[in-house]
């Protein structure tokens, strides 16, 4: 048997509560809410594309912050993985045995943080870097993300709360480091191979 953290004593109140809003909300909310939760992700891919896009258009500085959005991503990803590890918190649904809108994990995929929101804030954090305008719409799609994980009964509120933390504060690390060594690469880069990455024809 796994040993397992149990995090209701927490706020399983709060996330109870949210969990049954949503049983008793109206189905076509519930479908939009449980579709944005499961694939809402591609919203920041496309985001980090047209960031990307822009920015080749602006600087070769700009574009090479861009492109590291992504990487950037996946580091918050891996972090949180560790943290997850560490903490082995159960799924809301196995402790409290709540009827939810997303199927119950199995054991053993643990809840905190989430990763969904992780990925989220991470990506909109670092995407203000790129595009003020970009990453404010990324930053209201991350608050509806984590909203949206709580809702279908996949997290407790601690659990995106972390998350959003985790992301934040990866992302605003990661991204003020690559800015203070983004002229002297982007100079490097623009001069290889790699010049159509970085300026726009």
């Amino acid at each position: 048997m796994i040993l397992a953290f149990d995090g209701s004593s927490i706020d399983g109140s709060a996330y109870t509560y949210v969990v049954d809003l949503a049983q008793h909300a109206p189905s076509w909310l519930d479908s939009l809410v449980s579709a944005w939760s499961r694939y809402g992700l591609a919203l920041f891919a496309l985001l980090m594309l047209v960031g990307w896009w822009q920015a080749r258009r602006s600087s070769a500085q700009a574009a090479m912050v861009s492109l590291a959005v992504p990487v950037i991503v996946v580091v918050a990803f891996g972090v949180n993985s560790v943290f997850k590890m560490l903490v082995r918190e159960d799924r809301p649904c196995q402790s409290l045995h709540v009827k939810t809108l997303e199927a119950c994990p199995a054991p053993g995929d643990w809840s905190f943080p989430s990763n969904h929101t992780v990925i989220a804030a991470a990506a909109a954090v670092a995407l203000l870097y790129v595009s003020r305008r970009l990453g404010t719409i990324a930053l209201l799609a991350a608050c509806l993300m984590a909203v949206s994980r709580v809702w279908v009964g996949a997290h407790y509120p601690h659990d995106v709360v972390a998350g959003v933390l985790v992301g934040t504060l990866i992302a605003m690390l990661l991204t003020t480091v690559l800015r203070r060594l983004s002229d002297p690469l982007a100079s490097r880069l623009t001069d290889s191979r790699l010049r159509p990455l970085l300026v726009s024809a």
